[in-house]
């Protein structure tokens, strides 16, 4: 890795591209470092190991945007474009207890173990379907035609959207994904229409209650938890926001890497031909660690003045934690640069740490191994059908994620 010798650019697409140089010169020389990103909004990047898990689960970080310093227009360029216009705030990212810790309460259940094991047989289904889609042809965009919508149907199926509308999901899901990189204003129109289409479908359970989450947030609304309707809509869209796009970067990122590690991917192949997990297991969360879903961990703003890496945080100043650049950390992990799929001292931070640790990562690993097991499985010789400087990763702060990754292999 050709780390900089002076400070580097940040967040241009050549950045995007490989931000890990990037990464290992402030971790080096300005592990907690004052930058403007591309919204015009300043804030603090955390890219130390140590520092990151400290900030993570700091209290004195509030996940509230009200604690910025900036004025009501500033405020608005943070977190989700068109959140705060479609009355979609009140959700587990941008909360505090003992709001967090009640929301984060009721929607839990539909992520434990037990939960998680009984969705294993529907995500199977969803990923076999998928690929025989594609798999006569010899090629396809596994981000267009299997990591995008894999996902989108799982959180679908999850949240109780009917099957007649999820196209309709999925084709906005994708307006979000498309624009992300650009204007704002393309994601908040896409919000605005699953906040509509949202409080449409919680008023329609009310009168038809089913074993989804959307129904079991309204049984714990009627029973007494005081859920109201805007905290249920905007529950059910973090869930899908957070939950389909960070998988469709686990599992575009992960083939990709493995495509570009070709004794990794081989060991792996091996395990999985001979019907074991242990591998298989473990190389997911070292695809989490080497190159995972998310960049940065949403937005924390300084409640009172603070120190962080010996940096003096102001009260206000909001705080970006980098996960990429921490779980590349050489004085956490040995060897960070190189994707070792049985590493086993892996405390990586891709779904963050302390009570806002990623509520769907049982999920997400899930959907991450199935999809790998699948693909490697069904599709043996499967090869990328592109030259790796040509392809584009999608702009935007907070995720990482490739636009496309063509391949080809043998037509079944």
């Amino acid at each position: 890795m050709n780390v900089p010798n002076t400070a580097p650019e940040l967040f241009t697409w050549e950045f995007s591209a490989d931000p890990y140089p990037a990464y290992a010169w402030l971790r080096e020389h300005s592990p907690v470092h004052w930058t403007k990103l591309p919204s015009g909004v300043e804030a603090w990047l955390v890219t130390r190991y140590d520092d990151a898990r400290q900030a993570l689960a700091d209290g004195r970080l509030s996940k509230n945007p009200d604690h910025h310093a900036e004025e009501a227009h500033g405020k608005s360029r943070t977190g989700i474009p068109g959140e705060r216009s479609a009355n979609l705030m009140t959700h587990l990212l941008n909360i505090d207890p003992p709001d967090h810790t009640r929301l984060r309460r009721l929607v839990s259940t539909a992520f434990t173990p037990r939960r998680v094991a009984q969705f294993a047989p529907r995500v199977q289904e969803l990923t076999d379907g998928l690929i025989d889609r594609f798999a006569p042809q010899g090629e396809a965009d596994l981000i267009h035609d299997f990591a995008f919508p894999l996902p989108i149907y799982a959180i679908c199926d999850l949240l109780g959207v009917p099957h007649e509308d999820q196209d309709e999901f999925r084709e906005w899901a994708g307006m979000m994904i498309r624009h992300g990189g650009g204007p704002r204003g393309g994601v908040a129109r896409s919000v605005k229409k699953i906040r509509s289409y949202l409080a449409d479908l919680i008023h329609r359970k009310r009168g038809d209650l089913g074993d989804d989450l959307i129904s079991g947030l309204i049984r714990a609304s009627d029973h007494g938890e005081h859920l109201t309707e805007n905290e249920a809509a905007a529950m059910c869209f973090v869930l899908l926001f957070a939950g389909f796009e960070t998988t469709i970067n686990l599992i575009g990122n992960g083939v990709y890497a493995l495509l570009r590690n070709p004794a990794q991917r081989a060991r792996l192949q091996k395990s999985i031909e001979r019907s074991e997990t242990g591998l298989l297991d473990t190389g997911i969360e070292e695809l989490l660690r080497y190159d995972g879903a998310v960049e940065l961990a949403t937005w924390r703003f300084a409640t009172e003045p603070l120190t962080i890496g010996g940096q003096r945080i102001a009260t206000g100043d909001p705080v970006l934690v980098v996960l990429a650049a921490a779980d590349r950390d050489p004085a956490r992990f040995l060897e960070p640069d190189t994707l070792d799929l049985a590493r086993r001292d892996n405390q990586h931070l891709g779904y963050g740490h302390g009570i806002h640790y990623c509520l769907g990562a049982p999920l997400a690993r899930l959907e991450g191994r199935t999809a790998l097991k699948t693909l490697l499985h069904r599709l043996p010789d499967l090869r990328l059908a592109a030259d790796p400087a040509d392809l584009r990763w999608r702009g935007g702060l907070i995720m990482r994620g490739l636009r496309e990754l063509p391949v080809q292999f043998t037509a079944l």
